[in-house]
């Protein structure tokens, strides 16, 4: 399978800013090291989180933005020398936004060899007709997004679904919940479906957003664009993520802790009743009847 559509309008490919020029044996050697670091990135959570195994067929969602294409670019590099067989297919929604030319994915796929599959839902209308002037609109999108992507990974039989969310994400979505709507979420790495019926994986998700846009920058991906949330500029989430670059500007280090922490949850020392069974804990014995039960064995060993 090459490309199949099923069931797209015509674009303004946005090509990101390339770097300035600079000293080409350096420029070499930090795109070798930025695609190093990714690789490593994407090949660690794949581990930690047992996002791949055997024979898996891995839909990767492919939106035409840098994140999503960074995504497939590395799992295909992964591809050749990991430890288990599986496969890769490319899979593209089109919303039918304006301004959408429906030749260049599939020209761009076709000269990498890569498989694909080209959907149609005209989601783009819905939206707008839907969610009034001013309101949130990447809500109502992702579920239709969401809901065509399920029916197609049933009906092709993929095993995984490959989004292209990262740490900037997950960390932005921690915040979201935790400032607006007072409960600690994020965007777990792997996660199983509502109906059970799909497991949804997010490899890129150790690695930063300013890390991906210059890989991006440098393989010279052809970009396309959003005209749905991508032009909320007032949205919680574009509050949250100037906060999330403001440390990163002014305390190096403090986004990537937050990360780790995610990572290492203690349930007792939160308040969560469901998590932790406060009402059992009880103070220990001041003297307990029998030292064996301190020691793990008998008291009379020597």
């Amino acid at each position: 399978m090459r490309g199949l559509t099923i069931s797209a309008m015509e674009p303004a490919v946005i090509p990101l800013k390339s770097p300035a020029p600079r000293d080409p044996r350096k420029a070499e050697r930090e795109r070798a090291k930025l695609n190093k670091r990714l690789r490593r990135l994407v090949g660690q959570a794949i581990a930690d989180y047992g996002m791949i195994e055997e024979g898996d067929r891995v839909m990767v969602c492919l939106s035409g933005g840098k994140d999503s294409y960074t995504l497939l670019d590395i799992l295909r590099q992964l591809q050749r020398k990991a430890p288990v067989r599986f496969e890769l297919v490319a899979v593209h929604l089109d919303q039918k936004q304006p301004g959408y030319d429906p030749t260049i994915l599939p020209r761009y796929l076709e000269a990498e060899g890569m498989p694909f599959l080209i959907l149609e839902q005209d989601t783009y209308s819905v939206v707008k007709r839907v969610v009034p002037a001013g309101k949130t609109m990447c809500g109502l999108c992702s579920r239709l997004r969401r809901g065509a992507l399920y029916a197609c990974a049933e009906r092709e039989g993929f095993t995984k679904i490959a989004l292209g969310h990262h740490a900037d994400d997950i960390l932005e979505t921690f915040f979201l919940n935790l400032f607006f709507h007072g409960r600690m979420a994020a965007m777990p790495p792997k996660l199983r479906s509502d109906d059970g019926k799909h497991i949804v994986i997010r490899p890129l998700a150790y690695c930063r957003e300013r890390d991906i846009a210059r890989y991006a920058a440098e393989r010279g991906f052809p970009i396309l664009p959003c005209h749905l949330c991508g032009s909320q500029e007032g949205l919680e989430r574009q509050v949250v993520k100037r906060m999330l670059a403001e440390w990163d500007r002014r305390h190096p280090g403090r986004v990537e802790n937050i990360l780790r922490a995610l990572g290492e949850v203690r349930p007792s020392q939160l308040l969560d009743r469901r998590l932790f069974d406060f009402g059992a804990l009880r103070a220990f014995s001041a003297a307990p009847p029998d030292a064996a039960a301190w020691l793990g064995g008998s008291a009379d060993r020597a």
